[in-house]
Order: C-alpha cells, then structure tokens, then sequence
C-alpha cells in the first residue's frame, strides 16, 4: 500500500466528474460529523479506488475526498439515543443501516456512514471493499512469501552445490592417496616373489598343519560372525527395524485398500451421475453433483501417485525411505481440507436428491454393483474423512521404531504435525454429521424408505428389539401370554426413537425393515407415554401381572385419524426405564419447545426463535465457547469447544434442553469435571432458578403489558420467589407396581376449530401416599382440572361429567384464548368468581398436574396469576429430568461413589419437605428417592462371580458328552455376562493402554482374559486327542458351535473360536486339516469373512446393523474405534476449552455398546456345562501347544 499521493486540483475535479459520471455506486448517504455526534446528509460517489462526497446531487465541486487502498469496511451497531423520542421515530432509526471504513494510516479517523435500506448498506460495503483492493493487497503477501521461500531454495541450494564440490575435492585427494598405496604395495609385492617360491618346497605336513589351522581360523570367524548377527536379531534396534518395516508393509496394504475404494467412488458413482446428468431427463444436476463429490477424483489421483511410490520403496527394501513421499503429500492437504469443510453439506444435498424417486432408484442400482459389497455412497464419501487420522497413527507408530538420529526423523515429526493439525478439523467434521450419516443409513434399510429421515433437523436417540402386544378395540390388552412363542415371534419389532418419531418396523430374513402399515411411524408431538397400567383397569391390571410390569403404552391421537393404542413390551425392567426415560424427555422437549412459545409470543411479545436468536451465547463463539453449524434437536447450534461453566450452564439452561447434549454429558462429565460439580449446579438451579437463565432473556421474557408486577422480584428477596413449584413428573424408575403416570402432548391444531381454544387437561388416577419420605399430608382423591374457554359451547362437555373426569384431553391448539377461567370438576364446590389469567399462567397450570387441585400455601388466583410461575415450575422440571435420567441409566456412578448417593438423596429429602410442593411433583420426586435408596435394584441377571460358584458340581462333563448346541448357549450366555458387566466409565481415557489398565480398567482387562481362555480352551482341546481322525471331529464340532454362536448374535464367541483355529499351533496340522470335509471349511471361511478385520470390520458392523438384540460384539472393534479417537484429538484444546465435539463421537459408541449390554439372552445357565467351559485346569498354555503340534507333526526335512 502507498504512503502517499500527490495529486493537483484540477486532476481531483476531472476525477469528481468521472465519479459523477461513471461512478461504481452512486448515492445519498448520511456522514457522521467530527466535531459532533451529528449526522449530515452527503451525496457519495465511488470511483475506482477513491470516494467523492458533495453536497448534492446536482453539485459540481466534491466537498472532500476519501483514498480507500488498504481500508476495511464492517457493520457498525446502532448508536446509543440519548432521549426517547416518539414511537415512529423510534422505529425508523431502528431501520437504520450503520456501517464504518476504518483506514490503514496512523492518525486518521474512521469514516461512519448510514443508509436507510439494508440492502442498499450492503451494496454499498461490497463495493468499498472491491475498492480497498484488499485481495491483491493479500495476493500480493502470498506472491512476497513464495517470492521468499523460492530465494532460500535457491540459497539452499548453492549451500548444497558448495558443499558437493568441497566433497569433490576430498575425494580427488583420497584418490591420489590411494593410487600411492597401490604402487608402494605392488612393490612389496615384488619383494615376497623370491620367499613364496622358497616355500613350494616345503614339507608336505607343514601344508597339512598350515591347511587346518587355516580351517581352524575360518571356523572360529564364522562362529564369531555367527554369534554377532544373533546377537544383533535379538538386540532391540532389530526388533526396532523389524517393527518399523511391518508398519510399513500394512501401510501400503490398508493404502492400496483405500485406493481402490476411492477408485469405486469416482468410477462408480461420480463419472455414472456426471452422465446422468448430462441426460435429457436427469435425475440429478451437475451443480449438486460437483457438491457431493467435491475434489473426489483430484484426491484419488493423489493417492495414486502415493501408492506407486510406496510400492516403489517396498522394491528397494530393506532400505525404507518415507520422509520424501509425505512430502509430496504435504503441500497437497488444502484438498483434504476442501473436502472436510464441504462434508456435511454433501451429505445434506444427497439427502435432498433421494427426496427425487429416479435418482434414488439410479442410486440404488450403483450401490447393487459387487464391487460396492453392500456399502452404501454415505460410506464412501465418509472413507477420506479417515485416511489422515490414519496417516497420523501409522507416523506416531513408526516414530516409535526410528531413532532419533536417524536421517529421515526430522521430517516424519513435521509431516505428523501438520496431518494432526488438519485431523482437528477433520475430527469436528466427522462429529457433526455422525447423526446425518446414522439417519441415511437407516433410511437405506428400511425398504419402504422414510421421508422423515431426510431432515437434517432429526437426532437419533436409540434403537432395539420390542414385542409389540396386539390389541383390540378401545386399546384393551387382548389375553396374551408373555411365554407364548407366537407373541414372541410374531410380536417382535425394531424400534427406532428420534428426538420427533418414533418408528416401529419388521425385520425379514434378509435383514431389511418394513414399517408397519399402521403405526409404523408415530409422531411423538401426538403421542402419550403410559409408563405402568392403569390400576382402576381390571384388564390393564392383569396384564400387568402377566408381563410382570414390563409394558408401557404410547397413545396416539392424530388429528385427522381416530385414536389408537400401541403397547410394548420390554426384555427387562432396565431396557424399560432406558426406552420411557428417553420417549418422555423427547416428548418434554417438544412440549417445552411449543408451550414456551405459547408463552413467549402471547405473554411477551417475543418469539422464541427470536428470543434464541437475540441472546448472542447461543450462537456467537466467544473466548470461552466455539460453535459447529449443525443444529440440535432444539434447533440450537451444537457446541464445539467449550469451557466447563458453559457446559454446566447449557445443562442448567431453562429454555431448552436437547437429549443428544443430555446424554453426551452424562456419559462423559468424568472426563472433565466431577459428579460432585455437576450435582452442585443442580442444586443451585432448583433453589435459584432465576441464575440460570440469561439477563437479556429475562428480560424479554417479562418484557409484557399484561402484568408488570413482578419485575420488582428478581432480586430474589420476595417470599414468592423462596417457592419452589413443580413440573411433570418425570417417569419413575421404581421397580415396583405404581400409579399411572401419563404425559398428554398435542401441539396441532384441529382443522375445524372455530376458536382455537387451549384444551389443557391432565389426568392421573389415585395417589398412593408417600408418608414414608415426606411428612406431608397424602394427595388428595383424584381429580382433574379443565382450562376452557368462555365462548366456547360447553353443552357436550356438562352433558358428559364422568368422560371429563377420567378421560384426558391434551391441548389442541397453540394458539390460546386472552380469557380462561378455572372449572372444578364435578364434585366439589364450584368457586363462582372467575380469574382471568394469561397464557403463561395457562401453561403452569396445564404442567402442574391440574388434576390434585391446588397446592396448600396460595389460592389459585395468586398462582394463575404469578408470572415466575414458569421459572419455578421449568426448573424444578429440569433438575428433577436430569435426576431422572442420571439415576436410571447411570446408576453405576451411584453404586460406586457412595459420596454422591447420599448428596442427591438429601436434595430429594429436600424437595420432599417443601410444603408448596403439588401432590404428583410429590410422587414422582419419592419414587427417584426410592430407586436411588434401594441396594438392589431387583437385578435378576447372572454374574460371574455366581456361576463360577454354581460350577462346583460333583460330576464334571467332556466335550465328547456335551452337544455343540449346549456349548455355543452356554459360551454365549458366558460371554455376555462378561461383556455386560463393564461399566462405561472404563471406556473413557484409554485405560486399557495404560500401564496401570488392571487397576484402572478391570473389567475390560476380564473381558481380555475371558476371551483367551476360551480360544486356549478351544485350542488345547483340539490337541488333546492323538489321532487324525479324532482331531478332524473335533475341529469339525468348533466350527458348528462357531456357526451356533453366528445364528445367537455371538460374533465375540465366533471370533474366539476361528482365532483358536488359526493359531500357528494348529493351523500347521496339514494332515488333520486334510481330514476336514469341505463343507466345514467353507463354513470356516464364511465366518472369518464375517468378522475379519479388514476395513475397520466393515463387514461386522454391518452384520450388527442388521440383527436383532441380543448380540455380543467383539469390544475389541469398540476399543479400535475409542482409540482411534483418543490418538487424532486432545481432550483439551490449547485455550484450556473441553473438545465437545470429542464427547459426542465418545458417547455415540458408549451408546451403542449399552445398547447391546442392556438386552439380555432368554438362555437357561447349565451348570455343567459352564463348569466345563471355566475349567483352567483344561488350558495348555501356547509354548506346550507348539511343542505337543511338533510331536503330532514334525516338521519335514529340508
């Protein structure tokens, strides 16, 4: 940028007329005066680089000039009034468009300027900006420092130049030195002719002494060579080198892989839609085709041109040189970072263009191709999202193995530096569209397609098996039997929960889902969730007993279909509790979400979108917060990095609270804060609620002409702000029969409603007392409380009194009425005065359990009518939502810290003692307490520890007496008690790498140890047996149990079962394995293929994808996957912020290894058998098992 400019008058005038004339942008604009903060009204012509302002539009002479090389131009926010003046002109500065040119030279001041329209704002910083000529100014700095880095390489390279010739020179002088040795031992040599002729004539014994001392020499030489190399295999810088070197042969393996799976992509998918479109009719345009496979085919051309030069060093072995190949690599990453940052908004356009029925059928036909293997385009396009985290561990790997004065170290640390400093941003790209790429992956299984899996918007939140329950009409429980196979069979169905539906699909042999044509996909915005039977329902009540309160319910009303009923049915009370406890918090957010904007829009004035939006710590990054673009379930975008206040405060935050951050929390608190902190914060919320929303969205939330009473409050010192009020009761975790406990949802509006009116009724039946945790009075009888309408017709409703005291009504409108009033159900006395209350008010009161009346210390009038109502109410929901969760699906942070039980029950105590607190708030808080107070939570489930007790059995089975289909239960029962017994805890941090992993993950290291002895045992039973034939039965029976194990969702006990079979030990006995029929090897094979770990164990993730729990995976395919995540990104970043964005790929798979912990097997423990499979006594250790193979099989001669 120049320091000046000289210029005369007459030339300034010549380019004011040009201005004028030709100007870029011409237009009225108002100045902001120096001397004052007033505003002048200036005409404003930019020409070129230089910006004229006149007087008017008709001036000739410019009133001043502004150079505008090297300036900037960014939104300025309104100034500060300093008097209110009338209401338009209020509005009309509001309107207002502020902007500011800040200039590069020292002294002058910024130019503030202001325009009317928006529009017309931006115009006009666009065209400044293209005037300060800032790209080349900054094309100019890229062009210095390749300028700069080309004058060192060729200062390097006379350096090197000067260097090669001084080595010249050294050797022209070791030549010379060299030829003079030659020529003075030629001369010696001539010397010695006379004595060796001498010594032909000597005695034949000497040459015989001479010969074998000679013999003598040469063999002690060899011995002594012998003897270095072994020392030197066995030394660690061999083991060192022969590490290093099998690190790179499985680098240009998984290398060669990736490449042909990019080679697929471009040729089967990218060059096939690039034709397609280019059709007459084509399914798909080019524009969105460059979108999804953005840099695709330059990115395999790149790794082309790696793998050849991979294979090219693999010829030159054993000297491997890598350094240089990551250094063609390097300068290419701004590809890899093009195609990161457009990821997500593929994936996004892909799942537009499958809205498009020719295009997903086209699609669908590629990915039918063998060469895809059944993967789907999702995972494909996931595959470069990878590649260099794996670059990143095969370098960590191999600096492990080189010493650090080898010649190529230095630049194998500069080329992990740069690949981990690309991994961060690739890792918070694979974070966000995890869900995006689980949601296609769905879709893509269920035949009949789902539409609503094509939004973006749509979090998963779990999925399992489930016995749906037939019923008949009125949503009666048909006389069934939980035994009955054909209720099993017939029944069972694959549940998906998402944050808005819940979809119920059918599994067929082949492993596709179908939706059921009724109630396969449910809307949870008009759904109802029954956690326990009715008890004034005789046939609720028996089927209770029958499935041992084991159902719940889901009660569906559409608005434009009639009611129905779908009841379900879970393997065990802990998958009940999962299953409720997250159908209710998705459905209290969707309530909370709609309400609150009830409550917003009429009370307040304020949208709720708007609200969110004015609070800039939702959205805008800061030094303590940093935001990813995809939004939550709350349609709040999610966190990437954050400090642990903000996290709390997101837990604590009133507003909205999303499932998918609840549960990522929960799973992952210990990571960076303690149980302690997280329980400290709820606490406060419940007895301070008002901390926990922000300033500016309290203000806007009282920012009301209706009522300003309680504006005056917020300082907390008046008495009504001491109170706490309730919430919905959360669902409760006891193990035992309760009362009903039903949340009512409809935020649709009826097509032929005239009105709108808010129907906000809630029912609960009978209370039973709770005088055993509180020592207030029990709930009143039951009844129920209905907010109507005045102008409504009330003549259907007074004609049925009993339909409106036991059957609920949800709310059917958004929209509410000014004026409601309170109607006492039938049987007590009607209050004859009226309260005309808000809709805010109408809220608390539908949320508050309407049907026990109202609570003793204030009359309804001054509850309807308090405003912090809401807050109260809305906080107490939350801790009470967090509890819930936190003590039903994480109970193992109770049972281990003893510390924490007895915090959180003496805040339960505490809430208990309220005197204000509603009667059903009452109920729910005792049965948290009473879940949380008891030892044994009635688990029913085998462990360890008590079938190695019930193994001492006086008679003990063989293998030969024992059936295959007995071993594969058994293993299977064995296994999945081992793999269910690992608490969640253990998968954070890597444990099991460390040198203290039994102390710090036991469970797992169990695991580890479980799996061994039973591949040993498999092992040493084989070679047990001395003939061929006997071993080749034995082998022959493995395999079946292995295939049983296949057919039970035992993939860990089939993995134990083909390692033990591929143990060198026996997998050398060519004449037993001679004796195998081919069907059995065929089988073998299938099941290997089956669980290989060839891509990550595609093929075993995608067979897990497709089956029914129960299963047992193999956790070692877990543990890849956490380490893998461990190794690309730190816990922290360098600000000290937690790695949110880490969390949440962690939680996803501590998700799904729960999922499979939490489905138990229906599988009889057979205590001889077990006693059998735990024998340690059996297990030859692995030297004996090679040994006793080379006695069955020596070795052939040479």
């Amino acid at each position: 940028m120049q320091k000046s400019v000289r210029y005369n008058e007459g030339h300034a005038l010549y380019l004011a007329f040009l201005a004028r004339k030709e100007g870029t942008k011409r237009g009225f604009l108002s100045k902001k005066a120096t001397e004052a903060s007033r505003w002048h009204e200036k005409w404003f012509a930019l020409y070129q680089n230089v910006l004229f302002y006149f007087e008017g539009e008709q001036s000739c002479r410019p009133a001043g000039m502004y150079l505008l090389e090297g300036c900037s131009c960014e939104r300025a926010l309104a100034p500060p009034r300093a008097g209110a003046g009338p209401g338009g002109a209020r509005d009309a500065l509001d309107k207002q468009y502020y902007f500011t040119v800040l200039f590069g030279h020292e002294g002058q001041k910024p130019l503030e300027l202001r325009c009317e329209e928006e529009q017309d704002g931006k115009e006009w910083m666009e065209a400044i900006h293209q005037a300060s000529y800032a790209d080349i100014l900054i094309e100019r700095e890229v062009l210095m420092q390749k300028y700069i880095h080309l004058v060192q390489i060729v200062e390097t390279e006379k350096i090197a130049a000067n260097q090669l010739r001084h080595q010249l020179e050294d050797q022209d002088t070791e030549i010379e030195r060299l030829k003079s040795e030659i020529i003075a031992l030629n001369k010696t040599k001539e010397r010695m002719r006379p004595y060796q002729s001498n010594q032909e004539d000597e005695d034949p014994d000497i040459k015989k002494i001479k010969k074998v001392q000679s013999f003598m020499r040469g063999w002690l030489c060899r011995r002594k060579w012998k003897t270095i190399v072994q020392d030197y295999i066995c030394s660690p810088h061999a083991e060192s080198m022969r590490k290093r070197n099998q690190i790179v042969f499985t680098m240009v393996e998984a290398e060669s892989e990736y490449v042909h799976q990019l080679y697929i992509l471009v040729n089967g998918f990218l060059r096939p839609l690039r034709m397609a479109a280019s059709s007459k009719k084509p399914p798909i345009s080019h524009d969105d085709v460059s979108s999804i496979f953005l840099n695709s085919e330059t990115i395999m051309f790149l790794h082309e041109i790696f793998h050849q030069g991979l294979k090219a060093r693999i010829a030159n072995w054993p000297t491997l040189i890598l350094a240089d190949l990551f250094d063609i690599l390097l300068p290419m990453l701004n590809i890899y970072q093009e195609f990161v940052r457009n990821h997500q908004y593929s994936l996004q356009v892909l799942a537009n263009c499958k809205q498009n029925r020719d295009f997903d059928k086209l699609l669908k036909q590629y990915e039918a191709n063998p060469a895809c293997e059944g993967r789907m385009l999702e995972t494909f396009l996931t595959y470069p999202m990878f590649q260099i985290p794996r670059y990143i561990i095969t370098l960590h790997e191999l600096l492990a193995h080189t010493p650090h004065e080898h010649v190529e170290r230095k630049s194998l640390e500069f080329a992990k530096s740069k690949l981990e400093e690309l991994s961060r941003v690739m890792h918070d790209e694979v974070s966000d569209t995890e869900n995006i790429r689980k949601n296609l992956a769905i879709e893509r299984m269920i035949v009949e397609g789902c539409d609503i899996l094509l939004d973006t918007s749509q979090t998963f939140i779990r999925q399992g098996s489930l016995i749906q329950v037939p019923s008949v009409e009125r949503g009666k429980l048909s006389k069934v039997r939980l035994g009955s196979l054909s209720l099993k069979k017939e029944g069972e169905r694959q549940c998906f929960l998402f944050t808005k539906h819940f979809l119920i699909c059918t599994r067929s042999s082949g492993g596709k889902l179908h939706l059921l044509k009724t109630g396969g996909v449910l809307s949870l915005i008009e759904c109802t969730l029954v956690e326990e039977p009715d008890t004034s329902d005789d046939d609720s009540k028996g089927s209770g007993q029958v499935f041992g309160h084991l159902d719940f319910k889901i009660v569906v009303e559409p608005p434009d279909a009639a009611p129905f009923t779908v009841v379900l049915l879970a393997p065990s009370r802990q998958e009940k509790a999962a299953w409720t406890s997250d159908i209710s918090q998705c459905v209290d957010n969707i309530r909370c979400n709609g309400l609150m904007t009830i409550v917003f829009e009429e009370n307040s004035k304020v949208s709720v979108p708007h609200m969110i939006k004015s609070d800039a710590r939702l959205h805008k990054d800061d030094t303590d917060i940093c935001f990813s673009k995809t939004l939550n379930s709350c349609k709040v975008p999610q966190i990437r990095y954050a400090s642990v206040e903000r996290l709390l405060e997101r837990l604590t935050d009133l507003r909205f609270l999303s499932i998918d951050f609840l549960n990522t929390f929960l799973h992952t608190y210990r990571i960076f804060t303690t149980a302690a902190v997280v329980l400290g914060k709820l606490s406060d919320i419940y007895k301070r609620p008002f901390t926990s929303i922000p300033v500016r969205s309290l203000e806007l939330f009282f920012a009301t002409s209706q009522n300003s009473r309680g504006e005056h409050l917020v300082d907390g010192k008046s008495p009504r702000l001491c109170r706490k009020f309730s919430s919905p009761p959360p669902l409760a975790v006891s193990r035992t029969s309760s009362p009903v406990r039903a949340r009512k949802l409809s935020l649709t509006s009826p097509l032929n409603s005239r009105i709108g009116a808010l129907d906000l009724t809630t029912c609960s039946a009978s209370s039973s007392p709770t005088t055993t945790h509180s020592p207030a009075a029990s709930p009143p009888p039951h009844t129920a409380a209905v907010l109507e309408s005045a102008p409504v017709d009330r003549a259907g409703v007074e004609s049925s009194p009993a339909a409106d005291a036991t059957e609920p009504s949800p709310c059917r409108s958004p929209s509410t009425p000014r004026h409601l009033r309170y109607r006492q159900p039938v049987g007590q006395t009607a209050d004859n005065s009226h309260c005309s209350v808000s809709p805010a008010s109408a809220f608390a009161i539908a949320t508050a359990a309407a049907g026990h009346g109202s609570p003793p210390g204030f009359n309804n009038t001054e509850r309807t009518c308090d405003k912090e109502f809401i807050i109260r109410r809305t906080a107490t929901n939350r801790v009470l939502n967090v509890l819930r969760h936190w003590v039903s699906k994480h109970a193992q942070d109770f049972e281990l810290n003893n510390e924490l039980k007895m915090n959180v029950l003496n805040l339960l105590e505490e809430v208990l003692r309220d005197p204000d607190l509603l009667p059903q708030e009452r109920k729910a808080t005792a049965n948290i307490l009473r879940a949380l107070s008891q030892d044994d939570q009635d688990d029913i489930h085998l462990k360890l520890e008590d079938v190695i007790q019930l193994t001492d059995c006086p008679k003990a089975e063989c293998f030969e007496t024992l059936s295959a289909m007995e071993l594969a239960e058994q293993i299977t029962l064995l296994d999945h008690i081992v793999f269910r017994s690992i608490p969640y805890e253990e998968f954070l941090g890597q444990g099991w790498m460390k040198l203290d992993k039994n102390e710090r993950t036991p469970y797992i290291m169990k695991t580890s140890q479980h799996f061994n002895d039973m591949s040993n045992l498999v092992a040493s039973q084989i070679m047990n047996y001395a003939d061929v034939s006997s071993r080749a039965n034995a082998i022959e029976k493995w395999v079946a149990v292995a295939d049983i194990c296949r057919c039970l969702h035992n993939y860990n006990g089939v993995l134990e079962i083909t390692s033990a079979l591929n143990r060198s030990a026996i997998y050398r006995l060519k004449k037993t394995w001679a004796k195998v029929s081919k069907q059995t090897k065929a089988l073998m094979d299938k099941l290997q293929k089956t669980i290989s770990s060839e891509g990550r164990f595609k093929n075993l993730r995608e067979t897990l994808k497709n089956c029914n729990p129960p299963a047992v995976p193999y956790l070692g395919m877990y543990l890849t996957d956490l380490a893998f995540i461990e190794e690309g990104t730190p816990n922290f970043t360098e600000e000290g912020l937690v790695n949110f964005s880490k969390m949440r790929m962690i939680s996803h798979i501590i998700r799904e290894i729960r999922q499979f912990q939490q489905t138990s097997y229906r599988i009889d423990h057979q205590p001889k058998v077990t006693q059998y499979l735990l024998d340690k006594a059996l297990i030859i250790d692995e030297d004996t098992l090679y040994e006793l193979s080379l006695k069955i099989e020596p070795r052939l001669p040479a």
